[in-house]
């Protein structure tokens, strides 16, 4: 009995080694060493699809195998192990020649050998890690996504991170629409089931050959009827899967002629329309369509919801980012001046350039201020920092500038007092809590220079401005040797004035640190090279705009880094045909000699027109000088674009309005010349004061 019991297992050994390679769960194939089928088990029958093995016997590989790249390395790998006797791992990711999607292999190949040891076959066993491969990938696509969308804060550019992202590893077209809303930085209105909606094309990519071409080109707008897929998904929220043959997506089609055009002869087996939703807003849709066998699964649904909920983010941001610019830019260029001043002590010219970094637009700032007896204020500021926190410090500060420059104080003084106002800003700021920033917590520096036409005279005080640059008339450049005092904001230090006589026709330059700061990050070196670019742009004919050009041509970056501010001043001169000065004495009786020397000299300019109104502005001026003011009295008379009659004395008590009763006798004299007079006003100097009075010239 043991014999026979032993013989049963003997006999029974082979034909359990052969069902178990042919009911192996995996694939399992055996070829000789010329690579000819010898064997395959059931599995690898139902791969090949061929319902007998006896079908491939004796054939060469890879004879029914699609003769791609995978199977040719697996003939190598085949060759390799017949020829060596090494057994060796092998990947491919191919269509199986039974199926339509493509599948990851995962293949063992190992040598049998024969009695006498040599390689006599070679054995396959492979395993369908589809799954894992897949799997892999979209956690490779993930964490590419992580790193590749969303690089910049430009919304065109963030779109197409998508769709070059996803096209071709996950889809054999993508393609990246936004709501208009959006393109505006504005927040979008909700689409309703039955809305037609108006989408513009961002960014599009296509893979393989065959893939559908785009029918929009990227700035281009189009309408989707709302039983289409783009917007169904907008309407609802949600994925909306389609396809070739799909009753809403041939509907669709029916309807798009020129969209059916650009599909002809292309079967699309699978599309999803994901909704592009970040922070509760709905902000545009991203179509991906396949053309390969395989559809969309499961998995890709939830792929393609977080790529489309990780690139929503992105653009939510880069929009944001646009609305905040825009306004931004706009509260900046809403309080920088808006054409020529009317003064004609300068010509000017000026340029602003916003910052073309994502940090925003800033704080820089320049105005043009005319100011009494035909003078001009020069003004060129920074405010630290960027957005519209800077904006709005900025719009503060060249507000106060202007108020301050109307009184007509030195630029030292206010300086000194704009130094003051920072302070008392940066205490209300602080006190108010909050997400406010100080306004001395940012930072600012300014600039302030006053010219006068008639003396040729440049005043120029800094609170930690760089200084401006000259240009003479004969070409020689120099910088000011200007004192520079501290940011505005420190408090308790002092400024001082710097004050240069000027030959008619000098060009001075005004700037700010973004011009000079991108020459290898040094100032002083920005600066030369800015000397140089203007010596060069020398000439009678150069016009300042053009000069302006050059500038910014040679000293900036395509896209700089911060904010601009430019400008170019070239001095006028007023001669003595323009001004008459008479040295008065205290005496009444000289009033009455002041206004025919004043009327004499209106004939000599042919103002005969505006000599009443004179007269009395001259009569009134010169008597409140003799009996409320002190020796020296001066009267000047300037022929501009205006009339501007000033009386000087060396008291610095100002004159002011009042009503005068009906008994009084005097009080009404300065409320006649603010009436007949364009304007008037009082300028305080080393010496005491003067009161100016200035009329229009038809």
């Amino acid at each position: 009995m043991a014999s026979a019991s032993a013989d049963d297992d003997h006999q029974d050994g082979p034909d359990l080694v052969e069902e178990a390679f042919r009911q192996a769960s995996f694939s399992m194939s055996v070829f000789d060493v010329e690579q000819r089928y010898r064997r395959l088990n059931d599995v690898a029958c139902q791969v090949m699809g061929v319902e007998e093995e006896d079908a491939l016997l004796g054939r060469v590989f890879p004879y029914g195998v699609p003769e791609d790249v995978a199977q040719r390395g697996l003939l190598k790998a085949l060759r390799d192990v017949a020829a060596t006797g090494e057994p060796t791992h092998y990947e491919a990711f191919s269509r199986a020649p039974s199926g339509i999607r493509e599948h990851a292999w995962n293949m063992e190949l190992w040598p049998v050998r024969d009695a006498s040891g040599e390689v006599s076959a070679v054995g396959l066993a492979a395993y369908d890690s589809s799954e894992q491969h897949w799997a892999r990938q979209r956690l490779a696509v993930l964490d590419e996504a992580a790193v590749s969308i969303g690089t910049s804060l430009d919304l065109d550019r963030t779109a197409q991170e998508l769709a070059d992202l996803v096209v071709p590893r996950f889809a054999d077209f993508a393609s990246v629409d936004l709501l208009e809303a959006v393109m505006r930085g504005d927040e979008p209105a909700e689409a309703g089931p039955d809305d037609v909606v108006v989408l513009r094309r961002l960014a599009h990519a296509a893979g393989r050959i065959g893939a559908p071409g785009a029918l929009l080109g990227p700035g281009t707008t189009d309408t989707y009827p709302p039983y289409s897929p783009p917007a169904r998904a907008l309407s609802t929220g949600q994925p909306v899967l389609s396809r070739s043959g799909a009753p809403d997506f041939d509907h669709w089609m029916a309807t798009a002629p020129e969209r059916a055009q650009s599909l002809r002869g292309v079967v699309v087996t699978s599309l999803v329309a994901v909704p592009l939703i970040a922070r509760g807003t709905t902000l545009g849709v991203a179509v991906l369509l396949r053309t390969r066998p395989d559809v969309f699964n499961e998995d890709d649904f939830v792929l393609a919801r977080e790529l489309a909920s990780r690139a929503a983010l992105c653009v939510d941001n880069a929009r944001r980012y646009t609305r905040e610019r825009s306004t931004a830019l706009a509260l900046q260029e809403s309080l920088l001046p808006r054409g020529p001043s009317r003064q004609s002590a300068v010509d000017v010219a000026s340029r602003y350039l916003p910052a073309g970094s994502r940090a925003g637009v800033g704080g820089d700032w320049f105005d043009v201020i005319p100011l009494s007896g035909a003078r001009v204020g020069l003004v060129v500021g920074d405010v630290v920092g960027h957005g519209i926190q800077a904006s709005a410090t900025m719009g503060r500060l060249r507000t106060a500038v202007q108020t301050l420059a109307d009184v007509d104080l030195p630029p030292d003084e206010l300086l000194a007092h704009l130094d003051d106002l920072v302070l008392r800003l940066a205490a209300d700021d602080d006190s108010a809590g909050g997400d406010r920033v100080a306004v001395g917590a940012t930072g600012a520096t300014c600039l302030y220079a006053v010219y006068d036409p008639v003396s040729r005279e440049l005043a120029v005080a800094s609170a930690g401005h760089p200084p401006p640059v000259l240009v003479l008339p004969d070409g020689g450049t120099r910088v000011v040797d200007v004192s520079v005092g501290p940011v505005l904001g420190v408090g308790g230090l002092p400024f001082e004035t710097t004050e240069i006589q000027l030959p008619e026709g000098s060009l001075v330059t005004l700037f700010t640190d973004g011009l000079v700061e991108p020459t290898e990050g040094d100032p002083d070196l920005g600066i030369a090279l800015l000397a140089r670019t203007l010596a060069e742009g020398h000439s009678a004919q150069a016009s300042l705009e053009d000069r302006c050009d050059r500038v910014l041509s040679a000293l900036l970056p395509k896209n700089p880094g911060d904010d601009v501010a430019l400008v170019l001043a070239r001095t006028r001169a007023l001669d003595a045909d323009h001004v008459r000065v008479w040295d008065l004495p205290a005496d009444f009786e000289v009033v009455a000699d002041a206004r025919r020397r004043a009327v004499a000299q209106l004939e000599q300019w042919g103002l005969e027109d505006v000599a009443f109104v004179t007269e009395l502005v001259v009569s009134e001026l010169v008597t409140n000088a003799i009996r409320y003011g002190a020796d020296p009295i001066q009267l000047r008379l300037i022929h501009d674009r205006t009339l501007i009659c000033e009386v000087s004395d060396g008291s610095s008590t100002s004159p002011h309005l009042r009503r005068a009763r009906i008994f009084d006798e005097g009080g009404r004299g300065l409320l006649l010349v603010a009436q007949l007079t364009t304007s008037w006003g009082t300028r305080h100097t080393r010496n005491g004061k003067t009161i100016w009075a200035e009329q229009a010239l038809t």
